[in-house]
């Protein structure tokens, strides 16, 4: 347990595009809807001094500022909220951790297995002195697949035999759409691999609370040039990737991504059998859960929906009354809502850096796989790093302690 803080928590985010505008969104918004430690929106930082500035004025920050090395080094940021590519994930989480500030990292924890062994090691000696530090898997905290998560849990489909994940996305469907950071290895490190896949395998392992073992995979690029400012540009990523994943505990997954999958926007499916039950999801659909209990009669048995909507269901008695849906962006809020009270309970958030390193390795053995013509490939230490987080109702229930509420 921390101990009482006079004053509130002093938080920097350091990136402001895509995924700075959506984690700034729910710092702004998460003490709105939940009773959570007092902070303040110091600072966002990012390279082009006057785009970060109209983009603090516009997310609600106090100042904006160039130099990250200097913000972590203030002693009015406690938090270091992590939006930047992934290329700089480790060289930024590592500094503030060693400067003793809290950590939020968006996913993938990095771009090579080596930067995130070593964010693991930094957030290991961090943690033994009181610092958390969490990965930014947000779709954990979609209420649906929250239930999903309890539901599975608590035995409601048996034994779990089969997983389908799928995450399809068209946005470089047109092969003239230009060049970006995303698509240069160097600065994405993979494509659809660490882009989509990463959430689609962070929620197999983490639905089940197993670990892969085992992988084979293949990637493969269909647009292999695209225009870049000086004229064509290889892509050095792939733009889709399928993968057949063993787990521990005898299910099977499998999985397949694509960034090119036209007339798909934004479809992370997920569909899990089981010997007693199955359930099915769809993210372009974030309030339903499908649920089918294989112990009803033959004659009335079926898939019924389930509107997630109720107070009574994970996060949502802090939004809006019954079958007043909620969105894509509501997962980020309750990110930071699970973060800030992990903070004030002095208690470790999950995924960890350990977790996303446990993500990282499945990646990695997919790439060496599909390198290897799809041979299996095995993922030896996953099961080291599983997902052991407290069960929904323990998380919606935490409070927090001799810390005023931002509230009051």
């Amino acid at each position: 347990m921390t101990s009482p803080q006079s004053r509130p928590l002093g938080v920097a985010a350091i990136g402001y595009a895509f995924m700075g505008q959506a984690h700034s969104n729910a710092w702004r918004t998460v003490a709105n809807h939940f009773d959570v430690p007092a902070f303040e929106q110091k600072v966002l930082v990012g390279r082009n001094a006057e785009a970060v500035a109209a983009a603090a004025a516009k997310y609600g920050w106090s100042e904006s500022a160039t130099d990250w090395r200097e913000v972590i080094a203030r002693e009015d940021i406690d938090i270091v909220d992590i939006c930047a590519p992934g290329w700089l994930h480790a060289e930024i989480a590592v500094a503030a951790l060693a400067a003793g500030k809290h950590v939020l990292v968006e996913k993938p924890l990095a771009n090579t297995m080596a930067e995130s062994e070593t964010m693991v090691a930094a957030a290991q000696a961090a943690r033994a002195a009181g610092v958390r530090s969490m990965v930014g898997f947000n779709y954990r905290r979609v209420p649906a697949l929250a239930l999903a998560r309890k539901l599975i849990a608590d035995g409601g489909l048996g034994t779990v035999r089969q997983v389908r994940a799928s995450y399809l996305q068209d946005w470089l469907a047109d092969g003239d759409a230009p060049m970006t950071w995303r698509l240069r290895k160097e600065t994405a490190g993979s494509g659809a691999l660490g882009d989509i896949a990463s959430h689609a395998i962070d929620q197999v392992q983490h639905l089940l609370g197993d670990a892969v073992t085992g992988v084979s995979g293949r990637l493969h690029t269909f647009t292999t040039e695209r225009p870049g400012p000086e004229g064509p540009e290889p892509v050095t990523v792939d733009d889709a990737a399928w993968a057949t994943l063993s787990l521990a505990g005898g299910a099977v997954a499998s999985v397949d991504v694509s960034r090119v999958a036209l007339g798909q926007k934004n479809a992370l499916r997920l569909e899990v059998y089981g010997t007693a039950g199955s359930l099915t999801f769809n993210l372009e659909n974030p309030n339903e859960l499908h649920y089918l209990n294989g112990s009803e009669p033959i004659e009335v048995q079926g898939f019924r929906r389930i509107l997630v909507t109720e107070p009574e269901h994970p996060y949502i008695s802090g939004w809006w009354p019954q079958g007043h849906v909620i969105g894509w962006e509501h997962s980020f809020t309750h990110q930071i809502r699970d973060f800030l009270l992990h903070i004030a309970n002095g208690t470790d958030p999950s995924p960890s850096f350990e977790e996303g390193l446990g993500v990282q390795q499945v990646l990695a053995a997919i790439e060496e796989s599909s390198a290897a013509g799809g041979a299996t490939v095995p993922v030896v230490s996953a099961a080291s790093v599983v997902s052991v987080v407290e069960p929904v109702e323990t998380i919606e229930t935490v409070e927090t302690v001799s810390i005023p509420s931002s509230k009051d």
